[in-house]
């Protein structure tokens, strides 16, 4: 049967598991793979697995659980292993870059932040500081036929929009990277204009969430800064 896969963790890593469940319906039984220098905690895979709240539930607990107890590379929902030996034969291929990101991730959490400004504010501003917006605005206005004049507004709107969050982003991680130990930056999503993990040590995390308040403080009411975490450290894995 297929094994799924929760986290690695070194060999002597505490495992309280204790009143966790696995995946699925009924939920599966978790235990340890192990070699002499790792652990995986894994479960069986049940046939119709889904990314169902259930499941994630199961899943983060376990991963929260083992994190409490020390260093654990946690492993994305749904990775499943051919069985308990080939997961045992990954974990004696690859063990000194298992060992040596867990040696990293000891002591660290994951924090994710997401940042947005409200667009009316941002649109404002672009029309105050770009002549060139404010002449292809008046023209189009006093001509609504003028369809290149449009397209050709829309393209600079654009542009400064893009020029403008860039900088902001590039501002922000000036000045929050120094309280972190690493950071990864991902993709915007549709609403937010940054979108960075940071890895940050468990006991100046209070700093970090301060050094993230400070500066939304700083930016006002027009930008909305999102702090997800701690985490587990998926990021930086």
């Amino acid at each position: 049967m297929p094994t799924y896969v929760y986290a690695i963790t070194a060999a002597d890593h505490p495992l309280r598991l204790d009143g966790l469940n696995g995946v699925g319906d009924p939920p599966s039984a978790l235990r340890t793979v192990k070699t002499k220098a790792l652990g995986a905690v894994v479960s069986d895979t049940p046939p119709d697995l889904r990314a169902k709240r259930r499941d994630l539930v199961a899943h983060q607990s376990v991963l929260e659980r083992l994190m409490t107890d020390g260093a654990a590379l946690p492993m994305r929902f749904g990775l499943v292993g051919p069985d308990d030996d080939q997961v045992r034969t990954a974990l004696e291929e690859d063990r000194e870059s298992y060992t040596a990101r867990l040696t990293e991730l000891d002591g660290r959490l994951e924090y994710n932040l997401k940042v947005s400004r409200e667009e009316q504010s941002l649109l404002r501003e672009i029309l105050a500081e770009s002549e060139e917006v404010r002449r292809l605005s008046e023209y189009t206005r006093q001509n609504p036929a003028a369809q290149d004049e449009k397209m050709a507004l829309g393209e600079l709107v654009s542009r400064e929009i893009q020029v403008r969050h860039d900088a902001v982003a590039g501002e922000l991680l000036d000045a929050l990277t120094p309280s972190a130990e690493r950071d990864s930056r991902a993709d915007p999503t549709k609403a937010h204009f940054l979108n960075v993990s940071f890895l940050v040590k468990r006991d100046e995390a209070a700093a970090f969430s301060q050094a993230v308040h400070e500066e939304a403080e700083r930016r006002g009411d027009d930008y909305e800064f999102t702090l997800n975490g701690p985490l587990p450290p998926y990021s930086f894995v």
